[in-house]
């Protein structure tokens, strides 16, 4: 493993439809998560939490030595999973009944976030109830789908900075802000009252298999990612080929403060 490197991993739980498919993720849950997943009251729902556990074992152990039902693990307070006992790896997971991905790095916390394209027109309409006053600003700049796609945007990396931090929604939604334009691109803005550093943080946003993905890791320097699938979960891994990830907050030669959210996404 490449401990500068960080590895996004993609599950699909349409996959998990397929009997053989569906089995063998089961075999490799521990007691309590079979239990879990057969409580799920919808199909779509016990295959997302399904494809959730299997992703994340499978992922884990292409870093370790441990084969992928022998992982162990602990929550913090707010519910942040973490290998039992600790081995350097760090991971987050986020699903849909669509998608499911699993960051993986070592040694530096992790947050990633994922909403489907057809959930920006709500994010958009209770953004007053989850953006801070410097966002709801800039989101009245813009209009129509460029609206839209921001406060989709604006979302996933706010849950992506809190996953990271293993808050959850303990943090105070309106105390930090993402922020487009000027020569970081999008930048993070923290009130002191979250006792943290921005400068310490880098972001990256991606579109895959319709929908918008936000990671955070904390990492000044993070830019080297990689990007996996495995269809269906536990099936040999096939390497995404992408062009280079925009990180932000981009370097001193980045992007004016004219500059728009979709513009700064472009980059």
């Amino acid at each position: 493993m490449d401990k500068e490197r960080l590895y996004l991993w993609c599950g699909y739980p349409d996959d998990v439809a397929d009997e053989a498919a569906r089995d063998g993720c089961a075999l490799i849950l521990n007691e309590d998560e079979r239990a879990r997943w057969k409580a799920f009251r919808f199909e779509k729902h016990r295959r997302e939490y399904l494809t959730s556990c299997a992703l994340a074992r499978f992922a884990l152990s292409q870093y370790h030595s441990l084969a992928p039902e022998a992982w162990r693990f602990q929550v913090n307070a707010y519910g942040k999973p973490s290998p039992d006992p600790e081995c350097g790896l760090r991971f987050n997971l986020s699903n849909s009944p669509g998608l499911v991905v699993c960051l993986i790095a070592h040694g530096n916390e992790v947050g990633v976030d994922l909403e489907p394209y057809e959930r920006a027109e709500e994010i958009a309409r209770l953004s007053e109830t989850v953006f801070s006053p410097l966002e709801l600003a800039q989101l009245e700049e813009l209009h129509g789908s460029e609206k839209t796609d921001w406060a989709l945007s604006l979302w996933t990396l706010k849950e992506a900075y809190l996953k990271a931090r293993g808050t959850g929604l303990s943090l105070p939604l309106n105390k930090f802000s993402f922020l487009f334009g000027g020569a970081a691109g999008i930048r993070l803005e923290l009130d002191s009252c979250l006792e943290d550093r921005a400068e310490r943080w880098r972001f990256c946003l991606l579109d895959r298999a319709g929908h918008r993905i936000a990671i955070a890791v904390d990492r000044a320097d993070a830019s080297d990612l990689q990007f996996f699938e495995t269809r269906p979960p536990l099936a040999a891994a096939i390497r995404i080929a992408r062009g280079r990830e925009v990180w932000y907050p981009l370097q001193p030669t980045g992007l004016d403060s004219t500059d728009s959210p979709a513009q700064v996404r472009r980059t």
